[in-house]
């Protein structure tokens, strides 16, 4: 099966800023690109700002395949705002500039960061909040055709975040689904989930029918492929054997210049 290699601009290509990724995406080969939420903490960025992301994908020449949702401040740890329950405006407030992005770039992959616990908080209730943001947000998305995905992430690197290993995050996709949201689906990143001890084989063949995106960074390190332990001519086997044709997200962290990370997919 022909792989289609999509790169996340949010983790590759931090030596440039941030609007000028797509077109060094673009001069590395790549015609499809992803992203974090490129507005961190903002939960409703100004038209001005949108239109500038907007246009730095239009004029690379690139499609934005996949973007995050608005997650609160990554860079200070947040992992998401959708399971707290005082932030639940502010959570669907900023979708508004999603759809906007959306509807001009062309994507259709929303990546819904599920939130930490939090201190005090009844994890009964943030898992009943975050329920209800995501029937509330797949609705949204669901208008354009849109897919919510839903992430675990490693242990150790990202706070209290509950969903570690894809049966959690399938978990919570049955629970979204039972709901009243149909388009919600397993991300299967071989990073997280190996960190977690997930059987990257195992998950995969479990779960194949709710895989809706796959991103990839080797474990330990999230670096590019070769530099853990994972088999990844085992991890593509799989996936071709289980019939995923989507496309497979480099979210790794380069060594060095991230045009200089890529030779690995052509040998």
């Amino acid at each position: 099966m022909t792989r289609r290699f999509a790169v996340n601009c949010s983790i590759l290509f931090t030596e440039h800023p941030p609007l000028e990724r797509p077109a060094a995406a673009r001069a590395a080969g790549f015609g499809e690109v992803e992203f974090w939420w490129p507005w961190n903490g903002e939960p409703e960025p100004s038209a001005a700002d949108t239109d500038a992301f907007c246009r730095a994908i239009e004029d690379a020449g690139v499609r934005l395949i996949a973007l995050n949702l608005y997650a609160g401040d990554m860079a200070a740890g947040e992992r998401g705002v959708l399971s707290d329950p005082s932030r639940v405006e502010e959570f669907r407030r900023s979708l508004d500039a999603l759809l906007r992005v959306a509807e001009r770039t062309g994507a259709r992959s929303f990546n819904a960061l599920y939130g930490q616990r939090l201190g005090g908080a009844d994890p009964a209730e943030q898992d009943r909040v975050a329920t209800e943001n995501l029937v509330h947000a797949a609705g949204r998305v669901g208008e354009i055709g849109g897919t919510l995905l839903i992430e675990p992430l490693a242990r150790g690197l990202n706070g209290a975040y509950p969903l570690e290993t894809a049966a959690d995050a399938a978990g919570v996709v049955a629970r979204v689904r039972d709901a009243g949201a149909p388009n919600v689906r397993i991300l299967y990143d071989t990073f997280h989930l190996a960190t977690n001890g997930d059987d990257l084989e195992k998950a995969a063949r479990a779960h194949a029918a709710g895989i809706g995106h796959v991103q990839i960074a080797d474990a330990p390190g999230r670096g590019r492929p070769g530099t853990g332990r994972i088999d990844f001519g085992r991890v593509f086997a799989v996936l071709d054997d289980i019939g995923y044709g989507g496309r497979i997200s480099l979210e790794y962290v380069p060594r060095g210049p991230s045009a200089e990370e890529f030779a690995w997919t052509t040998s």
